[in-house]
């Protein structure tokens, strides 16, 4: 698929005036967006931006004060997590999150067992093989995830969340820490997860990702949205450029 036809595709999830704050402190001020079906949306800014917490709210680990989430229109503000995950929205975490002693594999199948389309353990199993396979772990089902490398726990947390079968996938900064050949791997997985037909939205800090992968950008910086377009014209406004660098290096 391409961006042009991506970005003209209908709107999947809207986020509508949406507002989460932490005692005094507003992580999300009045956010509104769209994610378009069959698209890559990159949600990017400065640390501390509030993107994380977008991922949360849109998920339901997180409630907002006010404002709402409409997937394919209808408003999903205060469903629980396991609702929104059987309707087909799936997560990675910046800090990854697996069970450690239970096998490669038994993680895997968990998604498939308890996603969206719920299967029985033998099919699950079944399954979790290829979807190993898939992201370059294929083989190695029996072992511990302990005993996986952290660029691997990565590999195997998005193995679990395609084995969920979500039309809309949040990565949140799924490509940090790869070494230049693992970031060009997990760039093309993207790329094919894409056309098997599943929304992405990326929070990432990695521009050569966001360039490459992205039809649309937003930019966050201290819980408010700065900046919408294509990478290009998003990565160079000056607004955006003295969000991450600052106001003497972005007139500089």
């Amino acid at each position: 698929m391409s961006a042009a036809m991506a970005s003209s595709g209908e709107v999947l999830l809207s986020v509508r005036g949406l507002q989460k704050a932490f005692g005094g402190l507003v992580a999300v001020r009045d956010l509104s967006f769209d994610i378009r079906r069959g698209g890559i949306t990159g949600l990017i800014g400065p640390n501390g931006s509030g993107k994380t917490t977008v991922l949360n709210l849109i998920t339901g680990e997180l409630r907002p004060d006010r404002g709402a989430i409409l997937l394919e229109g209808e408003d999903i503000v205060g469903w629980p997590a396991f609702r929104i995950c059987r309707a087909r929205i799936a997560r990675t975490f910046q800090l990854v999150r697996m069970l450690p002693y239970m096998t490669v594999q038994e993680n895997v199948m968990l998604g498939r067992m308890f996603g969206s389309e719920p299967a029985q353990p033998a099919r699950a199993a079944h399954e979790a093989e290829a979807m190993l396979e898939r992201v370059g772990l294929g083989g190695r089902g029996s072992q511990l995830g302990t005993q996986l490398t952290y660029i691997d726990q990565k590999r195997l947390e998005l193995a679990r969340a395609l084995a969920c079968r979500p039309q809309l996938l949040l990565l949140d900064e799924w490509l940090a820490g790869l070494n230049p050949t693992e970031l060009q791997t997990g760039i093309d997985l993207v790329r094919l997860i894409r056309r098997d037909g599943i929304t992405v939205v990326m929070v990432e800090h990695v521009m050569e990702a966001i360039r490459a992968l992205c039809d649309r950008v937003v930019v966050m910086n201290a819980g408010e949205q700065i900046a919408e377009g294509t990478p290009d014209a998003v990565l160079s406004d000056p607004h955006v450029m003295r969000a991450y660098l600052g106001a003497d290096d972005a007139a500089a």
